[in-house]
């Protein structure tokens, strides 16, 4: 069989948000395709089932079963902003259920089945009006300029009638959940005046009829999701300040208390490019994901109490949504031959992997720091290979994210250079999660500083093992990655060819024009910003490089993309630059198709230049 091409992105089907039905008997999810034509991604319902060909329901996403499992809410956009429909399962056509001006939510329905919760924008919007702010929460990448819109919560019949929105005011309500007895809605929000300065979270309630919302939680742990599950509400947070990981709690009464999990690991939630599952009960058990030597897998706890967590989805294997009914679970995960598969209890019902393209398979490796830490990371490339040959660096983002050895359908160029006879190289260093806490936080106020021989280690060993050729290195990575790419290039002159993306070179300026940035210089990079940026040292840059940014990047603003490659013109430094209108930080996941095929084109092109015609 023939290696994967660039253009098999448009062949690439890849399943999300798995919703069991009630009964446990199917599966709706989500289906996303890259479609060449429109230039856009489309995302389609459909439904699996054991012993059944999967099949097409809708043109949507976010699919909820009601109660009874007789009608599914899902959203479709109408006139670009996204309604709730409903889709009776027992024939039909979807009906429009929401017209909120600017667009409708996940739906929720209430455990009657009689109404629909969601949170959802409001306030009124004059993009030629001047935006006047008095705090740093006034931008959010993705989004852009907020001006007067906040999130808030509605609740709508399910039969159709007036939509009733529960709250208002100066900030932003989370996703809400409702009670057993359908009476109250819960959500997470901040309401301190100083939130854009302090991070803050906390557990709001709000009466379905309507009324003030009652604060639920304290300052002490920081909320950032709350569901209730049977008669408590679990919550996902971060004790004190957002430096470490994610953990579970319960709220009884007024008593909140931490769920020990026997884990030293960080609860995964699942968000782009962030892949887990949201915490629900199967039967008395709490199901939750977690990350685990760079794998998102799936976790019981024995009766929702503190314990020991046992593993019941694990191994080379990715999970990015699950979902619980009558007994049974349901989930997606990719794996080493596929980009996501669903199954139900663990049985595979789909089968969404290319079927006529031979895939490389990255192996796992555990190198060792200079100071003694091990460092796993994993090699792609052809087995059958016997020479030292080119080889790709690739750095992750976050920092706080990891590689996992499964198929990848964002980075296709490592496939493609794996059939050129290279190998890949992707490493989870300090900061990487799945490794425990004290890994997690290993990099804060030394950024480059701490881990930057976690890359080189590695490096030298597969050079002193015969599988690189020293005089054919190369480095790349996007965001955190992106800014590594720009640190190794300034300490240290061994790459031949350096691809930065959406990148962080300046964390003086950066600090003030990203959405986070005040919060990255408070908690990541604490002390000495200078000492943790690549601009002090660009000097030292030899590298030829090619920089690839989004030109609406609000996270990683292009302006970093636009002073390294100034700095490095100026220097005569064989430089170039690509932005891609429209992008945001997470185009390379979420973008137009052309521009991800063209982003992972240019990668291979750069390479091509300056690396596969140096000597060996």
């Amino acid at each position: 069989m023939p290696p994967l091409a660039l253009d098999d992105l448009y062949r690439l089907a890849v399943p999300g948000d798995p919703q069991l039905r009630p009964d446990g008997g199917a599966v709706a999810y989500t289906l996303t395709t890259a479609d060449r034509d429109s230039d856009e991604n489309v995302t389609e319902i459909w439904l699996a089932a054991p012993g059944t060909e999967p099949r097409r329901l809708a043109k949507g996403g976010a699919p909820r079963w009601s109660p009874d499992g007789g009608t599914l809410a899902f959203l479709r956009p109408v006139d670009g902003k996204p309604q709730i429909h409903l889709l009776p399962m027992d024939g039909g056509e979807p009906t429009q259920l929401t017209e909120a001006e600017l667009g409708a939510g996940v739906p929720v329905w209430s455990p009657d089945g009689t109404r629909i919760a969601y949170g959802g924008p409001h306030g009124t919007v004059d993009p030629n009006a001047p935006v006047v702010v008095d705090t740093l929460e006034y931008k959010a990448d993705g989004a852009g300029l907020l001006r007067e819109i906040t999130t808030h919560v509605f609740v709508v019949p399910a039969d159709g009638g007036e939509t009733v929105q529960l709250t208002e005011g100066d900030f932003h309500a989370g996703q809400p959940t409702w009670s057993p007895d359908g009476r109250q809605l819960a959500f997470t929000a901040s309401l301190e005046s100083d939130r854009d300065l302090v991070v803050s979270g906390e557990v709001y309630a709000v009466e379905a009829a309507g009324g003030e919302p009652k604060r639920l939680t304290g300052p002490e742990v920081i909320c950032m999701g709350a569901w209730w599950l049977g008669d408590r509400l679990v919550i996902a947070g971060m004790h004190g300040a957002p430096e470490g990981h994610t953990r579970l709690y319960t709220l009884d009464g007024d008593t909140l208390t931490e769920l020990e999990t026997g884990l030293d690991r960080n609860v995964m939630m699942g968000a782009p490019g962030y892949p887990g599952a949201m915490p629900q009960l199967l039967g008395q058990d709490l199901i939750f994901a977690a990350r685990d030597g760079g794998c998102s897998h799936l976790y019981r706890l024995p009766g929702a109490v503190s314990g020991q967590a046992e593993k019941i989805v694990g191994g080379d294997r990715v999970v990015a949504g699950a979902s619980v009914a009558s007994g049974r679970i349901a989930y997606v995960a990719s794996t080493p031959e596929s980009a996501g598969e669903v199954y139900l209890d663990g049985v595979v019902l789909t089968s969404y992997a290319l079927p006529d393209v031979e895939l490389f398979v990255a192996r796992r490796r555990t190198f060792t720091a200079p100071d003694g830490t091990p460092v796993e990371g994993f090699v792609l490339r052809d087995e059958n290979l016997t020479e030292p040959g080119p080889l790709l660096l690739d750095v992750h983002g976050g920092p706080h994210n990891a590689w996992a050895p499964v198929f990848d359908g964002v980075h296709l160029y490592h496939q493609v250079l794996a059939a050129q006879g290279w190998t890949v190289l992707t490493i989870n260093p300090r900061a990487s999660d799945g490794y425990g806490e004290a890994f997690y936080t290993a990099t804060k106020g030394a950024w480059g500083i701490s881990d930057q021989d976690d890359f080189l280690a590695p490096l030298d060993q597969l050079v002193a093992e015969g599988v690189a050729d020293p005089d054919r290195l190369a480095v790349t990575g996007y965001s955190y990655g992106g800014y590594m790419t720009c640190w190794l290039t300034s300490h240290t002159g061994r790459f031949k060819a350096a691809i930065p993306g959406g990148i962080v070179s300046d964390l003086h300026s950066i600090a003030g024009t990203s959405d986070v940035g005040y919060f990255l210089k408070k908690h990541e990079c604490p002390g000495d910003l200078a000492a943790q940026s690549p601009m002090t040292f660009v000097d030292q840059v030899t590298t030829p490089t090619l920089i690839l940014h989004g030109e609406n990047d609000d996270r990683c603003p292009v302006g970093q993309a636009e002073q390294w490659f100034e700095a490095l013109r100026e220097r005569q430094v064989p430089v170039r630059l690509v932005r891609y209108p429209g992008g945001s930080h997470l185009f390379i996941l979420n973008g137009r198709p052309s521009h991800r095929h063209h982003y992972n084109e240019r990668i291979l092109a750069w390479l091509e230049q300056w690396v596969s015609g140096s000597p060996s």
